[in-house]
């Protein structure tokens, strides 16, 4: 009779420990991945180098707008009327271009980064490795940190990113 209750317990107990099971979860910095991953590819530097080309041609504009200004500024000084006008014409144009100008690099800037950030390649890469890290450290659901109403609160310790970030580095 003994044997059969402590047989019955023993086979009882696996039960019970899974019964017990905590679910764990985890979360991920998908932005700071995205950044770090990236950083060194040239999709990310050409968009870098299209940034840094449409800023110069920004600062060219306004740089000929201030001098306008200052010319405008001159000729009022020596009461010359027809040129004040010429340049006030002058100074509306370019201020409107360089308005336009900007909104539309600034829509190219935003679409191209859209495209990176909506690579699948990587997002299809970035989803296998969180899967085998989930997987390998017992967790059950992994959350994304970007998601600002998913997550309200969690502990640094669940935050796998700096094991996606190596796990993708040893992928490439």
């Amino acid at each position: 009779m003994k044997k059969i209750i402590v047989l019955l317990i023993l086979a009882l107990i696996p039960f019970i420990v899974s019964a017990q099971q905590i679910t764990k979860f985890a979360v991920v910095d998908t932005a700071q991945v995205y950044r770090a991953y990236f950083r060194e590819s040239s999709a990310v530097r050409n968009y870098e180098a299209k940034k840094a080309e449409f800023q110069q041609e920004i600062t060219e504009l306004t740089q000929e707008l201030k001098n306008l200004q200052t010319k405008k500024i001159e000729a009022q000084n020596r009461n010359d009327s027809s040129q004040v006008f010429r340049l006030e014409s002058e100074i509306s144009k370019k201020a409107t271009y360089l308005t336009e100008y900007t909104r539309a690099k600034n829509i190219e800037l935003e679409n191209l980064e859209k495209r990176l950030e909506s690579s699948n390649d990587f997002y299809t890469l970035l989803y296998s490795v969180i899967a085998k890290i989930a997987e390998s450290d017992g967790y059950s659901m992994v959350l994304s940190l970007q998601q600002a109403d998913a997550v309200l609160w969690y502990s640094p310790s669940v935050d796998i990113t700096e094991k996606v970030l190596a796990a993708l580095a040893t992928e490439r």
